[in-house]
């Protein structure tokens, strides 16, 4: 994410400024030329934010180092000379890369900024405390940055929303959401409680499938590695003393001669079709693809889908406020979920129906075909009895409770099939050799 800060004259003279963020700095460039097109601007000038590294002097103390983020030298050095600060120097910093902080990082910072808020301390006295306590430069700088725009008087939701890139576009969106909401710390809270899950999720499934595929990948290499090199070795010695192996011998030296004669179709046909899928399911039609199919999958599929549901419901009780502010808190859910396909739905069936055709949200949920029957059961009553809030609580909470149970009993089923499956090659490798350990050359005369 880069941001820029542009100066330019109206027709009738008068100089503006404005700053415009972007992915990009093609894209940033791009914006700011659309934005002076459209206005009818003469640029006069753009600067790119950047960081700073200035070494400073207060009267006979010892010089300090540090690092600051602006559009220019300048600005660095104005800011440093308010503070009372002798300028000793100041450079741009050459090597500027900054990777995105840690998940676990994030939900510490959420987390204990709800505990505090709880505790009613100011949260300008809170982002003070947790700059000086961060170890994550970039979330230390982000938060730095945040602080200095929230004092200038700055929109506190466009202000956390410029940063998505670091916080992720949901978590953003509800930190600064909360600054306006009146209720900071239950919003904290809530998001808080939403990470949360979402890393437990994401370890979970990590265990589930990463690691099994790690080391179904590693026996493979080593299969590989014994019946393309270490077995041929053996066997060829029989063979060229014309000594008649054993049909299992026989086939794993044809398999071996096989890979060795084909090693470049064998790597196109093993690693092209990941690599190609890979590609694919970046792409946005990829992806709602993937998310798609991802639903159908046996025993993981409603693991996930049932996992959807409780964050669309988790994020859906933290927003909603009335029927008639229903619209924008099932629009955020349905971002907060990270699924397209999902998300998608949302937005294209169920939205409109309620906007366009009047339709009740229960009518609504059950044409988009993402949520469960009991989900829609659930809604139905909650909507009817004018407790649909709570009931989405109800239903995150059940679902919750009910994949993390199942989660835990397909990781232990995925270990042990793991297991078997390592046995059953160990074995078929132990046979193959106490095979080839038999065989014995012809005693002389006998045919």
């Amino acid at each position: 994410m880069v941001e820029y800060k542009f100066t330019a004259q109206k027709l009738n003279g008068q100089t503006i400024t404005g700053t415009v963020t972007a992915n990009t700095t093609a894209e940033g460039k791009k914006k700011i030329q659309k934005l002076a097109e459209k206005n009818k601007l003469k640029l006069s000038d753009v600067q790119k934010k950047s960081t700073y590294i200035y070494r400073i002097r207060k009267g006979k103390e010892k010089p300090l180092r540090g690092e600051q983020k602006a559009f220019s030298r300048k600005e660095v050095e104005e800011a440093l000379a308010r503070l009372g600060y002798k300028v000793l120097s100041i450079n741009k910093k050459l090597f500027d890369f900054q990777s995105k902080p840690p998940h676990s990082e994030i939900v510490t910072y959420v987390k204990i900024s709800a505990e505090l808020l709880e505790q009613k301390l100011n949260f300008g006295e809170i982002l003070t405390l947790l700059i000086n306590d961060t170890q994550n430069a970039t979330l230390r700088n982000t938060l730095k940055e945040i602080s200095n725009d929230l004092r200038k008087g700055a929109d506190s939701e466009a202000t956390f929303l410029k940063y998505q890139h670091v916080f992720g576009k949901f978590t953003s969106y509800m930190l600064g959401l909360a600054s306006k909401s009146g209720n900071m710390a239950e919003i904290y809270r809530a998001t808080a409680k939403f990470l949360e899950r979402q890393q437990e999720f994401r370890k979970s499934l990590r265990s589930a499938l990463i690691t099994p595929m790690v080391t179904l990948f590693v026996l493979f290499l080593a299969v590989l590695f014994y019946v393309g090199y270490i077995f041929p070795e053996t066997a060829k010695l029989f063979v060229r003393f014309g000594i008649e192996l054993p049909p299992m011998t026989a086939f794993t030296l044809a398999v071996s001669d096989f890979l060795i004669a084909n090693p470049i179709p064998i790597a196109v046909v093993t690693l092209l079709p990941p690599i190609l899928l890979f590609q694919f399911s970046r792409t946005t039609k990829g992806k709602y693809m993937v998310d798609q199919y991802i639903l159908k999958i046996p025993i993981l599929g409603p693991l996930v889908h049932k996992t959807l549901i409780e964050v669309f419901c988790r994020v859906f009780y933290t927003l909603y406020h009335g029927s008639a502010e229903s619209i924008e808190p099932i629009r955020i859910a349905a971002e907060a979920t990270g699924n397209s396909y999902f998300e998608d739905r949302i937005k294209s069936v169920a939205i409109p129906l309620m906007l366009k055709k009047g339709v009740g949200v229960t009518d609504a949920f059950q044409a988009t075909g993402v949520f469960t029957e009991t989900a829609i059961s659930r809604i139905h009553s909650g909507e009817e009895s004018g407790t649909i809030k709570n009931t989405a609580l109800q239903l995150a909470n059940y679902y919750e409770s009910e994949t993390v149970y199942r989660l835990k009993n397909l990781i232990e089923i995925i270990q042990v099939m793991i297991a078997m499956i390592i046995m059953v090659i160990m074995i078929a490798l132990t046979l193959v050799s106490a095979e080839t350990a038999t065989v014995r050359p012809k005693q002389p005369g006998v045919n």
